[in-house]
């Protein structure tokens, strides 16, 4: 059964520059660049169309570049074949897309996350392009029987620069592809890119515009049959009993299957699946979690906090010390609550469980980690399970986990049939994976100077690596340490981390601790500002000038890049008209995803709630790719996180959580949007991230305008007044 789309994938294998781009043969049909590891994948890479190819020129001329990553809005399909094409002198108006299925021994890890698909494919892929350039270069040359040195290419052409001679891509495609691989595939100096750091238009934009576009719930393949499932509402909880007789008798279901998660109403369309899924009577283990409430939770993380103080991941000096001897200090305690992703499109996986091996199509973003699990319950290798990977109707870390695709394959095993499930709304938003809820616990003191002297943070949050995956030995996480740096010049600085887990879900969301910690350190950082009788925009500005290096484990931060988006977002937001009566100004910057961010808003109080009516980012995410897809994740980072700082919660009670659907759980509205503006810095730098590192600054800027407005702190999320 073929997949009525193909879409996107993610991480790449340490596998030498040589053997990523080694070459099948190319037998007359155009030339084929692809990713060798060993095993069938070798095999594959000898035949001349081998799906584990990243590039293909055909000899109509079109440049087909293999998207390994998912697609869930943020532009991969764009950016990746950008890098291609740069290296390859390609003719932009020839470059096409094709989208990977799962595949993990030909593309490696392929899961999107973390800000990386640019990041973590910036070289192989623009190897892959160079190596392509300089093979057709040579077989250009062997035709004329002419100097190599005498021929060069340029927007899909090579030319023999004196006689004028030249030839397309596509008519030397065959010819290069029975070349040997060079060992050496010089890359571009960046200030020769031509393609990259452009404005370039979207390649995936068309067929979302007229509808060809294929997501998960857009997937029909013949005799597919739906299912709606009954979890249990309590975090943890099991299935002790049902009975399905009444849902039997509501038209269109055909079955009623105990599945891993619960019960499944299997129905010829979603509306049968989900009224037969309310007729079923159910009986539930709820566990331990049963009398779990939102105050209980944050009694635990405040009596954790009052604790020994945690694991220590960063000391500097004597903060202990230094706070007793400062003439000023400050002390604060934050908290942010647990947050649904919310994507607009629900969960959704169609599978085909068949006993020559399963078809999968799942909007995810770990096509390999869902591809093993459906392993797993059908019984075969992995090998036995082609998963086509979807448009992405968002993502945000929901899309991480593998529970709807699992649901899918065990559906479609007890039945038989093709099975798309569909998580209603109010599924996702009570029984999906949360951002956890965290403390922080703050202390600062400045001197007779007003600057500071001692800087302490201690997070109590639960830990993912370790809720989720047994990690965190020893209470040490460090993906809480490394959203958590602290840059400004401080000669005492103590950072310390307490895991406080609890039953409740918790999974990836987007900027997942930087969110929090960021929210955190910002404010304080102006409530330190304000104990030394400092302007907060100058203080930050002063603790960041030179250009020291902050090093948490295996990231080196820079402070001269995060004063530079700093100045630039202030600077810019004090353009234009003058700041209006009963509006105020607040700033944040922070580091994270190997990106700078900052953010200068205008906000005011209308009808007892914030408004914010202008956000000004500047971003330092080193070499540009396509400033569009930078400037349109600004955006859309504004809208996520101001949707969560102005409302997003999730509240437990009686180990449920409370909120259900958007009525609750409220999404920005448009008249709540303000306007935005994106200001890119330029460099050379290694890339960086762009879909997270805004998200992390918008809370803290919101709270320090309004305290610059009102004169009160507002140190919990959601900021209500």
């Amino acid at each position: 059964m073929s997949a009525p789309a193909r879409a996107f994938a993610p991480e790449i294998l340490n596998v030498s520059r040589r053997d990523f781009l080694r070459t099948g043969a190319a037998a007359g049909a155009g030339l084929v660049l692809g990713l060798h590891v060993p095993g069938r994948a070798a095999a594959a890479a000898a035949a001349a169309f081998a799906p584990n190819v990243w590039l293909r020129i055909a000899p109509d001329n079109t440049v087909t570049v293999i998207i390994a990553r998912s697609e869930m809005g943020q532009g991969v399909t764009t950016s990746l074949p950008m890098l291609v094409a740069e290296e390859l002198e390609a003719d932009w108006k020839t470059v096409r897309i094709e989208l990977a299925d799962s595949d993990k021994p030909r593309y490696g890890d392929q899961g999107t996350g973390g800000s990386e698909s640019v990041r973590s494919l910036f070289v192989p892929l623009r190897q892959a392009g160079a190596t392509a350039r300089e093979m057709l270069i040579t077989a250009a040359a062997a035709e004329w029987k002419v100097p190599r040195e005498s021929c060069r290419a340029s927007k899909g052409m090579v030319e023999h620069t004196e006689s004028g001679r030249r030839l397309s891509y596509g008519a030397l495609a065959a010819a290069a592809g029975k070349l040997e691989v060079p060992k050496e595939a010089p890359l571009k100096d960046p200030k020769n890119f031509r393609v990259l750091g452009t404005r370039i238009k979207r390649l995936d934009t068309p067929a979302k515009v007229d509808g060809s576009a294929v997501f998960g719930m857009d997937v029909r393949v013949p005799g597919m049959v739906y299912a709606a499932i009954a979890r249990c509402p309590v975090f943890g909880g099991k299935l002790k009993s049902y009975d399905g007789a009444l849902s039997k008798q509501v038209p269109g279901v055909r079955a009623v299957v105990p599945v891993e998660a619960g019960i499944a109403v299997v129905a010829d369309n979603t509306w049968a699946a989900i009224e037969g899924r309310k007729a079923l009577e159910v009986e539930w283990d709820e566990g331990g979690a049963g009398s779990l409430n939102s105050a209980g939770i944050l009694k635990m993380f405040t009596e954790k906090a009052s604790g020994e103080g945690g694991v220590v991941f960063r000391k500097d000096g004597d903060a202990e010390k230094a706070m007793a001897e400062a003439p000023r200090k400050a002390t604060a305690v934050y908290s942010v609550p647990f947050l649904s992703h919310s994507p607009m499109e629900p969960m959704n996986c169609t599978a085909h469980v068949r006993p020559d091996g399963v078809e999968v199509w799942a909007p995810t973003q770990v096509p390999n980690d869902v591809q093993a699990a459906i392993a797993k319950v059908a019984g075969v290798p992995e090998d036995k399970v082609k998963l086509h990977i979807t448009l992405l109707g968002g993502g945000f870390g929901r899309r991480l986990f593998e529970d709807y695709g699992v649901e899918a394959a065990q559906v479609s095993k007890a039945t038989g049939a093709p099975v798309k499930v569909v998580w209603t709304r109010e599924d996702d938003t009570r029984g999906g994976y949360y951002r956890p809820a965290s403390y922080h616990k703050l202390a600062g003191a400045v001197g007779a100077d007003g600057w500071p002297v001692a800087f302490s943070h201690h997070v109590v949050a639960p830990s993912i690596l370790n809720q989720m995956y047994g990690g965190a030995a020893g209470g040490r996480d460090p993906v809480v340490t490394i959203q958590t740096p602290y840059l400004y010049a401080t000669p005492n600085v103590h950072l310390a981390y307490t895991m406080a887990n609890t039953p409740v879900t918790i999974g990836w969301w987007r900027a997942v601790y930087t969110t929090q910690c960021a929210f955190a350190t910002e404010c304080f950082v102006d409530e330190m500002a304000h104990a030394g009788g400092k302007d907060p925009l100058e203080f930050r500005r002063k603790l960041l000038e030179g250009d020291r290096e902050v090093k948490i484990l295996s990231d080196t931060w820079r402070t001269s890049r995060l004063r530079a988006v700093l100045e630039l977002a202030a600077a810019q937001i004090r353009k234009g008209p003058p700041l209006a009566r009963g509006r105020a100004r607040g700033y944040a910057c922070y580091p994270s995803f190997a990106s700078y961010a900052a953010i200068a808003v205008e906000v005011s109080i209308r009808e007892s709630a914030i408004r914010v009516h202008r956000a000004v980012c500047a971003i330092d995410c080193g070499q540009v790719v396509n400033p569009d897809t930078i400037e349109a994740q600004m955006e859309g980072s504004v809208v996520y996180a101001l949707t969560a700082a102005l409302g997003g919660q999730i509240t437990i009670d009686r180990g449920r959580a409370r909120q259900s659907n958007f009525h609750d759980y409220p999404m920005l509205r448009v008249d709540e949007m303000p306007a935005v503006e994106t200001h890119i810095v330029r460099n050379h730098e290694a890339p960086g991230g762009i879909g997270e590192p805004m998200v992390g600054v918008v809370a803290p800027a919101v709270a320090n305008a309004y305290h610059a407005l009102t004169g009160n702190r507002l140190r919990d999320l959601p900021l209500k007044l």
